[in-house]
């Protein structure tokens, strides 16, 4: 029997162990909790799983079909495609998968503006693999990873979309009163953070030039006006003015600075240009403390690990010996051990990361990179490859950046 007929099996046995689905899981999934060297290489090339993505499978239930997310399908702890770059086929690891990925390109306007444009790989939960799509101007996933909040055309957008990624349909439209450039999945599903802007955050504009590299080109401008909490059940939604803040040169920092959650839900955040970095803020719009568990957090996005005793650290050092991200510890902030990557980017559970791996060739501090996502142990320096090294193709010509989301 080979691998295919292994894989086969597996899935059939997988498809009759499984009860069938009750009314309201759709809404159910929005509950579940989100969000070197040469040698090093050839480690991870040979410790990497074979693994294959599980189709989902229709169930019949009361004369309709249901069908399962494929990426709770799959029930691999590792599902790799390292010979993939972009991804083709899912990958995961651990409770967290790569829900979608994304390039970008700016586009210049009849006005001399150029606009920052996104192209999507979502992941299509029926069949397990990336769609591309240029649908949609920004988008979040669910916890869950079966619903994608969606904004559309030119933004700011006067509306909020929750997309089905198994049907590849809007099943509902949320209008709301400001107009929103950002959304955010709060932990536990129920809500989003919708950060209003009153001007496109990815426009840039003629009528404000910078330089770049002695060469006028158009410029970013502030617009953020603040967030609004989003019930996701209801649509009810309550507006909070919280405009960016400048540093003490007057700097204001991106256009774009959207909302997010802090690990237990109880806030939200958003990144600022002078220090402490980042400012929280409580669901009445009122500013709040810094979490005492968060306050180690930087920029990595892996953040905390799930049971918030572990806080991914910043880039620790560059160079073909010397290539390693902090792990620290989230309540004194003290370093714990590194981990040997570059970029942490989601933890797929307590004891493991997703990140971006740094080929040290390409990894020498001249700011050119060469990067593959790698599953990293923390105390250890086992690494498996997840992706081929990041890299443009034809339909994605870019490099992509990654989107996690809970299984």
């Amino acid at each position: 029997m080979n691998v295919d007929d292994l894989v086969r099996e597996s899935l059939r046995e997988q498809a009759t162990e499984q009860p069938p689905l009750g009314p309201g899981f759709a809404d159910r999934v929005l509950t579940v909790r989100r969000r070197r060297t040469r040698t090093l290489a050839s480690v991870a090339a040979a410790t990497a799983a074979a693994v294959a993505v599980a189709v989902a499978v229709p169930l019949a239930t009361g004369g309709e079909e249901d069908v399962r997310p494929a990426s709770q399908m799959n029930k691999s702890d590792i599902i790799g495609h390292p010979n993939q770059s972009p991804p083709r086929d899912l990958i995961a690891a651990g409770d967290t998968v790569l829900s979608a990925f994304w390039v970008y390109k700016n586009v210049k306007q009849p006005n001399g503006d150029t606009i920052f444009t996104r192209t999507y790989g979502l992941l299509d939960q029926k069949t397990g693999k990336y769609v591309k799509t240029k649908k949609w101007a920004f988008l979040d996933i669910a916890p869950g990873s079966r619903t994608a909040a969606v904004l559309e055309g030119e933004l700011p957008a006067r509306r909020i979309g929750l997309l089905d990624l198994i049907s590849g349909k809007v099943e509902r439209w949320i209008p709301v009163d400001r107009g929103v450039g950002g959304v955010a999945f709060s932990p536990d599903g129920e809500k989003l953070v919708a950060t209003t802007y009153s001007r496109n955050p990815d426009r840039n504009s003629a009528d404000h030039p910078q330089n770049v590299d002695g060469k006028e080109v158009p410029g970013p401008v502030q617009s953020r006006t603040g967030f609004a909490v989003v019930d996701v059940d209801s649509g009810t939604s309550e507006w909070h003015k919280a405009p960016d803040k400048p540093d003490e040169f007057g700097w204001f920092g991106n256009p774009r600075e959207d909302f997010d959650w802090s690990h237990d839900g109880k806030l939200v955040y958003a990144h600022r240009a002078m220090e402490p970095y980042r400012e929280y803020y409580d669901l009445n719009g009122d500013e709040a403390d810094w979490p005492a568990n968060e306050k180690s957090l930087g920029y990595a996005e892996a953040g905390l690990s799930p049971d918030g005793k572990l806080a991914a650290g910043e880039f620790a050092g560059r160079g073909p010996k010397e290539i390693a991200s902090a792990i620290n510890d989230a309540k004194t902030g003290k370093r714990v051990t590194t981990v040997p990557v570059q970029q942490l980017l989601a933890w797929a559970d307590n004891k493991r990361l997703i990140a971006w791996g740094c080929d040290p060739e390409k990894c020498s501090g001249t700011g050119e990179f060469r990067n593959q996502l790698l599953l990293v142990t923390v105390g250890t320096n086992k690494v498996v490859p997840l992706s081929d090294f990041r890299k443009a193709s034809a339909d994605y010509p870019g490099r992509w950046d990654p989107l996690f989301s809970s299984r």
